[in-house]
C-alpha cells in the first residue's frame, strides 16, 4: 500500500515520520506533505487561497479531487490512500467530520481517504504515552502531567509546555508563534523515538493507527 499523508505543520511531518514506519513497517511506502497551518473548508468546497500558501483545508478540495484522478493509475496489486491528519481544535467533531466527508463526496473518482483527527491537538499523541515524554525530559513536571485527561479539550500544546519548558506556555506563548512552531518540531524530533505505539492512550491516536493498520492489511 502507498500512503499520501496530509499534515497541518512541519512539526506534525516530524512525528509522522518517525511514527508510521514503526506503525506498519517497511513493506508500505509513504509520503507526508506538511502544510503551514490548517485553514477551514472553504465554502462551496472550492479553495479560494493561494495555493503556494499551503494551507490545509483550504486546498483540501482540490487535493482531494486530484489523488482520486491520480490513484486510478496505481496498479490493483499497489492501491494508494490519502491519510489527512489535523488537529480538532476547538470544532466540533460530528459536523467536522460531516463537513470534511462531504467534500470526499465531491470527488469523481473518489479517493481512499481517512481522516483522523487529533483531539484537541497533536500533543495529545505525546500526552498519551507519559513514559516517552519522561524519557524525553526527565525534568518534566510531573504533577502537569498527571493534571491532564486524555483527547480533552485543554489547550493541549499548552499543557505539554507548561511540563516540560522552561517558563511554561505562559513564557512560550510571549514569544511568538515564530518560536511555538519551533519549540513544538523539538518535541516530536525528541518525544516520538520514545513512544510505544502500541500502548498509547490517546484515544485518537489509537484510531490513526488503527486506520493505517486496517488499509496496510494488518489487522
Amino acid at each position: 500500500m502507498h500512503f499520501e499523508i496530509l499534515v497541518e505543520d512541519q512539526s506534525g511531518k516530524k512525528m509522522l515520520d518517525i511514527l508510521i514506519p514503526t506503525v506498519i513497517g517497511n513493506g508500505h511506502t509513504y509520503r507526508t506533505h506538511p502544510y503551514k497551518g490548517i485553514g477551514r473548508i472553504p465554502k462551496g468546497l472550492k479553495g479560494t487561497t493561494d495555493p503556494n500558501k499551503r494551507i490545509l483545508l483550504d486546498q483540501l478540495p482540490k487535493i482531494l479531487h486530484g489523488y482520486g484522478k491520480t490513484f486510478e493509475e496505481y496498479p490493483p496489486e499497489y492501491p494508494a490512500a490519502v491519510i489527512v491528519v489535523c488537529d480538532l481544535d476547538d470544532k466540533c467533531m460530528k459536523a467536522f467530520r460531516e463537513e470534511l466527508f462531504r467534500i470526499l463526496e465531491t470527488c469523481n473518482p473518489q479517493p481512499e481517504t481517512r481522516f483522523c483527527i487529533a483531539i484537541e491537538e497533536g500533543e495529545a499523541w505525546y500526552l498519551g504515552d507519559m513514559q516517552a515524554i519522561k524519557k524525553a525530559y526527565p525534568r518534566a513536571k510531573e504533577a502537569v502531567l498527571r493534571s491532564y485527561i486524555n483527547d480533552s479539550i485543554c489547550g493541549t500544546w499548552e499543557k505539554l509546555a507548561d511540563a516540560v519548558y522552561s517558563g511554561g506556555s505562559q513564557n512560550l506563548s510571549a514569544q511568538g508563534w515564530q518560536k511555538i512552531g519551533h519549540e513544538k518540531s523539538k518535541w516530536a524530533e525528541a518525544i516520538t523515538p520514545y513512544m510505544d505505539i502500541e500502548n498509547n492512550n490517546s484515544p485518537s491516536f489509537c484510531y490513526f493507527r488503527q486506520k493505517l493498520r486496517e488499509l496496510a492489511g494488518m489487522v
